[in-house]
């Protein structure tokens, strides 16, 4: 054997050697760091993913993600059930979901609801008012609940003025065509379905009439906010990138169109849904995520919704904001 074909076979052994080496890293590297597993839903706040899932805009940014559709209570579950990495949600349902088991941080804002969020009522009703002695359907212990509680403590009535009944979210629009439902609480798509299944219905009370009650938010398990920083990081990024394609003349017209297909509407239904929903790129989410009383403040408003949520039986006893509330995220520069 030649020098030259003696170099060829010590390079070919080599190479064999060092092959189940490089598989064992690979794999170990797989192990160590899989794709984050995040559910989203039907709100438009959380819909808009979509353009990042579509454009390849989470690949660009170096971040392997995978994005798990769900109905909202249903995507709660599968997170306090720790078969998700991260949520997307409302501040107030952190804290229903965190008492219930499933702690989380609450990484940045989506949005906040400026009008989506309905009570609808049946024709005849004209106000929160009208709605003493008569059945109410929400999603226990949900947003929309606070929203209701909200809507009935402005009006001077109490939970006790109604009769509450406890029903999905996706399923309002066919409760509320029940002759004895007189009106739902339910966001958008689902509000604007259930006005269609009951000709003359309208909203009586919704969430552009207390602006920053409701918050919606990237919530992330404790440990993968820790473990996977770097990561959450880009995704920050890729959510700018996701505001300004909305935003755009240029580009909403597509973003709409991307997203009334992942909800099943058209672009026509879904375009004014943008109106009752103020996205938050990450600089407008920095003027929110700070210490403060009030719905201007992500902390004032979790506050609020806590001690609601105590004082309304939605959980026993207080939680700790300081653990749900991490700005470091949206503060860094």
């Amino acid at each position: 054997m030649n020098i030259l074909s003696l170099s060829n076979s010590l390079k070919r052994l080599t190479t064999r050697l060092l092959m189940p080496v490089a598989l064992v890293a690979a794999s170990l590297a797989a192990q160590a760091a899989p794709p984050l597993k995040i559910g989203y839903s039907d709100w438009p706040g959380w819909v808009a993913w979509q353009l990042a899932i579509e454009k390849g805009w989470l690949k660009e940014a170096g971040v392997d993600a995978k994005f798990e559709w769900f109905d909202y209570s249903a995507s709660l579950d599968a997170f306090a059930a720790g078969k998700l990495d991260a949520v997307t949600m409302t501040n107030g349902d952190a804290l229903v979901t965190g008492a219930g088991g499933g702690k989380s941080v609450m990484l940045m804002l989506t949005d906040y609801s400026n009008g989506n969020d309905m009570i609808v009522a049946k024709p005849g009703i004209k106000s929160i008012k009208d709605l003493k002695g008569k059945k109410v359907a929400v999603e226990f212990g949900l947003v929309e609940h606070l929203l209701l509680l909200n809507g009935l403590k402005k009006a001077g009535l109490k939970e006790s003025d109604v009769i509450l009944v406890n029903a999905k979210t996706n399923e309002m629009p066919q409760v509320f065509a029940s002759p004895d439902i007189a009106a739902i609480g339910a966001w958008q798509p689902i509000s604007g379905e259930a006005l269609k299944a009951v000709p003359g219905s309208r909203p009586i009370y919704t969430s552009a009439d207390e602006p920053g009650l409701i918050y919606d938010v990237l919530a992330v398990s404790p440990a993968s906010a820790k473990a996977r920083k770097a990561d959450w990081a880009k995704m920050l990024k890729v959510w700018d990138k996701v505001v300004a394609y909305i935003r755009d003349p240029a580009t909403q017209a597509d973003a709409v169109k991307i997203m009334a297909a992942r909800s099943g509407v058209s672009p026509a239904d879904y375009l004014p849904l943008l109106k009752g929903t103020h996205f938050l790129s990450i600089e407008d989410g920095r003027k929110i995520y700070v210490k403060g009383e009030g719905f201007g403040s992500l902390y004032g408003s979790t506050r609020f919704v806590n001690d609601f949520n105590v004082a309304n039986k939605v959980y026993a006893a207080p939680e700790k904001i300081e653990a749900y509330l991490d700005p470091s995220f949206t503060q860094a520069k």
